[in-house]
């Protein structure tokens, strides 16, 4: 098997996320040409889920979208300037695995769990 050079796999990844916030942004302004259509009043509407609920949706993929392609932005700087592949917190090197299972990631796996606070139990009482 052979192994996709950094630059084609971010360029991909940019691509398809791309194509995706650009269908997501269609799917918000179809949604509010139709809002501006109807006098149906959808906010009291038993039958379905609301307009403003599918727009809030829509709206919170477009925002992860685009948060993708600003991390994918900053690993092509990365791969420009060499540094693409070593981890921006301990200067380690990044795994072959985790940069094809995350290409725009910036840290190693050891950083990026270190990175999460773990969920401690609340205790009762």
């Amino acid at each position: 098997m052979e192994e996709e050079r950094p630059d084609a796999m971010l360029t991909t990844e940019r691509d398809s996320t791309s194509r995706r916030a650009a269908s997501l942004q269609r799917q918000i302004d179809e949604l509010a040409e139709q809002q501006s259509l109807t006098t149906h009043d959808d906010e009291h509407d038993p039958e379905g889920v609301t307009i403003a609920y599918q727009r809030a949706q829509l709206q919170g993929l477009l925002a992860g979208a685009r948060t993708e392609l600003d991390a994918i932005d900053r690993a092509l700087e990365r791969l420009r300037a060499g540094t693409y592949g070593i981890c921006t917190r301990c200067g380690g090197e990044i795994t072959r695995q985790r940069l094809e299972a995350l290409p725009a990631t910036s840290t190693c796996i050891d950083c990026a769990r270190h990175a999460t606070p773990t969920r401690t139990p609340r205790r009762r009482g």
